[in-house]
């Protein structure tokens, strides 16, 4: 067998973390909306003639806020050279660089996880004015659009999409920001 190289371990990249999480995102915002149906007995845009478009393109949107939020959240991170540990180490002061106030990270290149609850807040909107925007487009007047995005953002299925939104952005960060190795056998580690 040949011996596999050993790296130092590290932080996922954030390309990486960006399109596992946003797969995650599309997938467990399907899966919720699906299941909230499912659970409650209602159809996500109970509307009738409105058609697939508005809510499709309200996911579509939806993603694309994850998308756009999660790597302003985590594109910094790619910024930092991996190669040197002592810039990624160095303590920081609790202070900004000025030394008037609280510093934005831990470590620069260090991604928030703030960054998860703006997401979240990105995704839902782009959700709701989604929906409501394409319901406009496809013909329904804007007494109905506006009703329709209403019931989305006052019912669980809204929040069946920001839960989605949160939870995968948090894992999105979360890859990004670990410092973890990857499992080992014990005799791994006596070479």
């Amino acid at each position: 067998m040949s011996e596999s190289p050993q790296g130092e371990g590290g932080p996922v990249r954030p390309l990486t973390a960006l399109a596992f999480a946003t797969i995650g995102f599309v997938a467990l915002a399907i899966f919720g909306l699906g299941m909230t149906s499912l659970a409650t007995s209602e159809d996500v845009i109970a509307t009738p003639g409105l058609g697939q478009i508005p809510g499709a393109t309200g996911v579509a949107l939806a993603t694309l806020a994850f998308a756009g939020g999660l790597w302003a959240a985590i594109g910094r991170a790619d910024r930092t050279d991996a190669a040197t540990p002592a810039a990624a180490e160095a303590p920081r002061s609790p202070r900004g660089e000025d030394g008037s106030g609280p510093g934005r990270g831990a470590r620069p290149g260090h991604p928030s996880f703030w960054g998860s609850a703006w997401t979240t807040l990105a995704c839902f909107v782009a959700y709701v004015g989604g929906v409501w925007l394409a319901a406009l487009v496809t013909g329904a007047d804007l007494a109905v659009a506006t009703a329709v995005a209403g019931r989305l953002a006052t019912s669980w299925f809204g929040v069946a999409v920001a839960a989605a939104a949160f939870v995968c952005s948090w894992s999105g960060i979360a890859l990004v920001r670990t410092r973890a190795h990857r499992p080992r056998w014990p005799w791994e580690d006596a070479s």
